[in-house]
Parts: structure tokens; sequence; C-alpha cells
């Protein structure tokens, strides 16, 4: 069974940075056509740079997903850019630490929008689009991928990681429910529960934070912090037909952290 994604259409939210700007452009060079999405245009001009125009493959979308009419737009970009999608990738996510007893703290509702209801949005509006192009088809090929970044801290307990927790284990449920609700449509639906990965997030929490790495190296098994490439070959299976039995799994992506893993350690 072939991985390749050449020739699909896929859009990658959050693209500007980190793990999503990882994983679009590894799909870019894997031969798909791209739009790279995210709030901020510079950096999207930037990162993608000449790729705009090679080839025509890879494109960028500026614009506050958590709007509807953004997502729509993103939609619209895309159709008129490439006529079609095949993968979303729901990479655009955030972090935040509190205390769990501020009653005037607003980070459960914050991640909540941003990192469930954002990303149940653009599913939903990009499925339909994928059901109206399976319609079109005679054969029982795999119709569309969609792919959730989500985190190990869902089924880890620190309580100034609540509103990350929380909104990281609903995003789990949420790749679940669409599965079903999508599988009739030939439409596949899967999670990344992400360990510790060289995010720009990460990057930033470890400045002049040698004990923290420490800490995270040690319990991780592998013994070391992932690389955000390595999650773009993950994304891959998962975009590709290599995966076309595989639907509501959360892959877990951690180097073995969450077998053995401390409480105290930091889950980024």
């Amino acid at each position: 069974m072939s991985f390749s994604i050449a020739g699909k259409t896929a859009v990658v939210t959050g693209a500007a940075n980190g793990v999503g700007l990882s994983i679009a452009r590894h799909f870019l060079s894997a031969g798909a056509n791209v739009m790279f999405a995210d709030m901020d245009e510079t950096r999207l001009s930037e990162e993608l740079g000449d790729a705009a125009n090679e080839d025509g493959k890879g494109a960028f979308f500026a614009g506050d997903l958590r709007e509807k009419l953004t997502v729509a737009n993103l939609l619209s970009a895309t159709i008129d850019r490439f006529d079609g999608v095949d993968i979303l990738v729901n990479a655009s996510r955030q972090m935040v630490t509190g205390d769990p007893m501020n009653a005037d703290d607003d980070a459960v509702s914050m991640l909540i929008e941003q990192n469930l209801i954002t990303s149940l949005r653009v599913t939903q509006l990009f499925a339909k689009r994928m059901i109206k192009q399976a319609a079109k088809d005679d054969d029982e090929a795999p119709a569309g991928s969609i792919i959730n970044l989500s985190s190990i801290a869902a089924r880890r307990t620190r309580p100034e990681l609540l509103a990350y927790s929380v909104s990281s284990a609903a995003l789990d449920q949420m790749t679940r429910s669409m599965a079903i609700a999508l599988a009739p449509h030939r439409i596949r639906v899967n999670a990344i529960a992400l360990g510790s990965v060289m995010s720009a997030s990460l990057k930033d929490a470890l400045k002049d934070a040698d004990d923290i790495r420490e800490k995270i190296v040690e319990a991780t098994p592998l013994g070391r912090i992932a690389s955000a490439g390595e999650l773009a070959d993950v994304a891959q299976f998962l975009a590709s037909n290599g995966s076309s039995f595989v639907t509501g799994q959360i892959l877990t992506v951690d180097g073995g952290r969450t077998l053995v893993d401390p409480a105290d350690v930091p889950a980024h």
C-alpha cells in the first residue's frame, strides 16, 4: 500500500510555524497541493516564499478561523485554487497554563474555542465539500482524510494545564464522533496525540530552562524530544491511502512517554 499523497490537495491550519508549518512543507515536498492557513499573513508569506510559485502547488490563506465567515472564505480560496480538497489537517492550537482555582481566568473557554470549536467548524465545512466530491465518484476509494492535532495532556493530570488538557480531551472525543458520522461517506478522521515535540511553543518554554528539558528527556523512553518533521511523517501516513482502514483513532506519538510518564513533567 502506498503512502503517496502526490496530486492530492491538503489544507493545513496553523501553518505559519511549528508542527503545522512542518506538516504543510512536508506535504508540499511529497507532491501534494497545499493551502497553508494561519492568522499570521507576514509569517506565511515569509515561510512559504517561492514555494507558492513552484508548479502552482503551494498557496496561503491568512485569517482568523475562529470566525465562521473566514472558514467559508478558506474553503472558497482552496476550491478556487485547487478545485477540491482531499486532506484537512487541523494543526492550529494553543496551550496556556493557569491557576485552576482562579474564577477570573478564561483560559478554558479560550482554548475550547481555539482547540475544539474552531477545529470542529473547519471540519464540518470541509467535510461537506469532501462529501460532495465523493458523490461524483463511482468507486469505493477513500474520499478524504481529516487529521486533528491533539496532545497526551488529554490523558494526564496537571492542574496548571487544566484548560489545555480539557480542550485536548474534547478534541479526541470530537475525532471519534466525526469518524463515525463521516464513515458512510468514506471520509476518515483521526488525531495525533503529541508528546514533547520541538514546536515553537516548546522552544519558547525551554529558553534558559535546561532543567525542564532534562526532565522531559529523562521521562521519555526514547531519550529525546521529537522533531516537528517526525510528526509530519505520521501525518502523511494518516493522509495517505496507506491508512485507508484507519479511522477514529488517537495515534500517540510520544516516544513512549505515556507508558512511564511521571505526573510532574510538562506536556507540550
